[in-house]
């Protein structure tokens, strides 16, 4: 048993610090690294689903990740207490650097954003957020001069929400490209969920432990639209994905009320008479009272709603059966209750419907997808003129290896934060004057 824990705790690179008297965890070691990295904190002004600066009550990505990792760590109280037997198995320090770690790899502009690098990048392996964090941790982040933040091979485990490369799941045929920029659907480009063909060796060493057979299982999809899908994940990646799905759907609904993007008979046409009519968590008189908190003038009653149902959400979790494999790492995930299950989809549902799809947020994503397609757009026409000189450096050597350019300018637009990105567009396509040396420093 402590060979197969040695071995999820492994790291790709081999580090040879003596540092006298660290009693952490390897665990506790990787949550430190994310928290210090120069990608997380980038996160602060990244658009969660209101763009950065329209308010400054609303969360961004860097407080969406931290309210997250706050219900990862309930999450794993929880299964603790209902399954005693995987008390060890549930670290909630690995649980918290998942969950602080999950979107460092989103690019400017939320989905807008995505769509336009995933759009550039359509012959040359696509883009997706998720796969962009996995590269993030395993090479980009210069933690280590090739290896990232160099996490434990559980971390990275735990991170792999869909463990396949980009080649086992696009679909085969990608729509045409479009005449013109302004002419692009995000529907038609939606990325497939994947890692990565380039970051395919950082893949296999994470699976390592795993049997060909079992990998294989592990790595399963089923056909979807316009991509297959990946089936499983690791036990502590399904923590960290219902983590993720409450704090959006809750906490990104009391941002919209608060806001008045959402009003209350809206709510109550699409969320309490829905709830009314299949089984719930809630009684009609409950569903009645969180309404009447939730869109009262008194903040107090509408935090004490929100804790409300985040409470009934995490307290509701159980383990189902995912693999049939020996390590509960494989056999089991997180799920929550059926009840509470069809509470967040209607919650979910709910913010999609009035809050991302609201014309408004759409027209901000759009724009943001604008300044990302252009910016790519310039850095490919002359990377060795444009491109900042130690990303040349990087372009250079993988033109220079016989590898495509292009994945290199995908990182560097990617790690752009929304206000960065706008002003570096404004400085090359814009008539206002602005210190294009301020904004290098910066990088």
């Amino acid at each position: 048993m402590k060979e197969e824990q040695d071995l999820w705790q492994q790291r790709p690179y081999q580090e040879n610090k003596h540092r006298s008297a660290d009693q952490r965890s390897p665990y506790q070691r990787d949550k430190a690294r994310v928290l210090h990295s120069a990608a997380f904190r980038r996160l602060q002004s990244k658009t969660q689903v209101l763009g950065v600066g329209m308010n400054d009550f609303y969360r961004t990505r860097l407080t969406h990740s931290i309210e997250a990792a706050q219900i990862g760590t309930g999450l794993n109280a929880q299964l603790r207490q209902k399954y005693p037997q995987l008390a060890s198995v549930l670290d909630d320090h690995l649980i918290e650097a998942l969950c602080l770690a999950h979107d460092i790899g989103h690019p400017p502009f939320g989905h807008g954003g995505e769509v336009a690098l995933n759009y550039m990048m359509r012959e040359h392996g696509g883009f997706e957020g998720n796969g962009q964090t996995f590269r993030i941790l395993t090479r980009l982040e210069p933690y280590t001069q090739t290896a990232g933040m160099n996490l434990s091979r559980r971390t990275l485990l735990g991170v792999l929400k869909y463990p396949v490369c980009h080649r086992q799941v696009a679909e085969a045929t990608p729509p045409a490209p479009v005449a013109s920029y302004r002419q692009l659907k995000a529907q038609d480009w939606v990325p497939a969920k994947a890692i990565y063909d380039d970051d395919k060796e950082a893949l296999e060493w994470v699976l390592t432990p795993l049997a060909a057979e079992a990998r294989q299982a592990f790595q399963a999809s089923e056909p979807g639209e316009p991509h297959r899908r990946p089936l499983h994940c690791s036990l502590d990646c399904s923590i960290m994905e219902l983590a993720d799905d409450i704090a959006y759907s809750v906490h990104d609904l009391e941002d919209a009320i608060v806001l008045g993007i959402v009003h209350r008979d809206t709510w109550q046409a699409e969320v309490v008479s829905p709830l009314t009519q299949q089984e719930s968590p809630f009684t009609p008189a409950q569903l009645s009272q969180l309404s009447d908190d939730l869109f009262c003038r008194h903040h107090y009653r509408r935090k004490d709603a929100i804790g409300t149902l985040v409470n009934a959400l995490i307290t509701s979790v159980e383990l189902t059966d995912n693999l049939e494999h020996p390590d509960p790492l494989f056999g089991f995930r997180a799920r929550l209750a059926p009840r509470h299950q069809g509470l967040l989809q209607v919650l979910k549902q709910f913010v999609f419907r009035n809050v991302i799809r609201k014309p408004e947020v759409q027209l901000l994503e759009y724009k943001g997808q604008q300044v990302v397609m252009e910016l790519f757009e310039a850095f490919s026409s002359d990377p060795e003129r444009l491109l900042p000189l130690d990303t040349q450096s990087r372009w250079q050597q993988q033109v220079h290896q016989g590898q495509h350019g292009s994945r290199v300018i995908a990182d560097f637009i990617s790690g752009m934060t929304d206000d960065f990105a706008a002003r570096l567009h404004n400085n090359l396509f814009g008539m206002t004057k602005g210190n294009l040396f301020e904004l290098q420093s910066r990088l």
